[in-house]
């Protein structure tokens, strides 16, 4: 399969171009673009930009997603994990971050907050119907398979 092309278009003079950080990487890191350092109190959500707008292939969706050290470290994370960008998305690229620690984070501009994987989409043709096959689980929901 050849690889999907991103198109980057700098929004802001400071965007940093999302790249890899090592070999076998799955996502690209994010940079916050900001004028200057913001706080982000305990419980509050902020959108922080990225300088940049994208084209995705079609077929394609980009997942944003919390980066693992400021989620285990500090309780920074995403109240929408993971967030999808969508392959007919021109705007801006920005990542609505949460503060679930009990301190106060400071956001610098330029710091990598978040990590996007670009993925292949599958799309489904919907057929309603009046029964569905039945399965071992059934109508068992959250936490039924554990017992």
């Amino acid at each position: 399969m050849d690889q999907p092309i991103l198109r980057f278009r700098r929004l802001h003079p400071r965007a940093v171009v999302p790249a890899y950080q090592s070999e076998q990487a799955a996502g690209l890191d994010l940079h916050a673009v900001l004028d200057e350092a913001i706080d982000i109190s305990a419980g509050e959500i902020l959108m922080v930009p990225c300088g940049f707008a994208m084209a995705i292939p079609p077929g394609w969706e980009a997942q944003v997603r919390p980066r693992s050290g400021l989620a285990t470290k500090y309780g920074i994370s995403m109240p929408n994990s993971p967030g999808t960008i969508d392959a007919d998305y021109r705007g801006e690229v920005k990542v609505p971050l949460i503060n679930l620690g009990k301190a106060r984070f400071t956001i610098e501009p330029g710091m990598r907050i978040a990590q996007m994987v670009v993925a292949p989409v599958a799309r489904v043709v919907v057929e309603e119907v009046e029964e569905l096959d039945s399965t071992d689980r059934g109508d068992g929901g959250f936490g039924s398979t554990g017992r």
